[in-house]
């Protein structure tokens, strides 16, 4: 369910990562943690017993940020995001990430051989948020079979795209390529 801007999103972006002015993760997991601590702006998703909310923020620097309800037991599955790092913060509920703890080339494959020892865990609570580089590749969900999740995601550059994967035991296979007009 898309629902419509809380105010005007700033255009697109000429300034690249690591340049003057480009929010740093840093940057985005503050925004966020403080996005997430806003009452008011939390209140304002309506939450769907069925399937994710969310609505578009602005976020620092011309970056892309969302706020997201997750009912009970819906998640993303793996993805990454196009090459823009990123952070998130819960402001409801508790969110489970399961996260690779390798540099994942981005390019010129459909399927790899994942080894051991690379899986990570991490669940976060309301307040509770992290940061990420741009390849990194996880899935988020809500493991509560009874209260929704609330969190909210912010990115730079705006997400050019997003890789899906399918896992089978140690094998990652990239499945679609999703584009950013097909998420309005």
């Amino acid at each position: 369910m898309f629902l419509p801007l809380p105010t005007p999103v700033p255009g697109s972006s000429t300034v690249s990562p690591g340049s003057p002015g480009a929010p740093s993760e840093a940057d985005l997991l503050a925004f966020a943690h403080r996005a997430a601590a806003d009452a008011q702006l939390v209140s304002s998703l309506p939450l769907d017993p069925r399937g994710r909310t969310w609505m578009r923020l602005n976020g620092p620097g011309d970056s892309e940020a969302w706020l997201i309800g997750w009912p009970p037991g819906t998640g993303t599955g793996w993805h990454d995001h196009g090459g823009s790092h990123g952070a998130f913060a819960t402001a409801g509920g508790v969110l489970t990430e399961h996260s690779l703890a390798a540099r994942m080339p981005t390019d010129g494959w459909r399927s790899l051989e994942l080894a051991d020892g690379i899986d990570r865990r991490r669940q976060l609570s309301e307040g509770q948020g992290r940061a990420f580089g741009a390849h990194h590749v996880h899935q988020v969900f809500n493991a509560s079979a009874e209260q929704h999740a609330v969190s909210v995601h912010a990115y730079y550059p705006p997400l050019p795209l997003m890789r899906r994967y399918s896992r089978s035991g140690q094998v990652l296979r990239l499945e679609q390529v999703e584009w950013p007009e097909e998420w309005a």
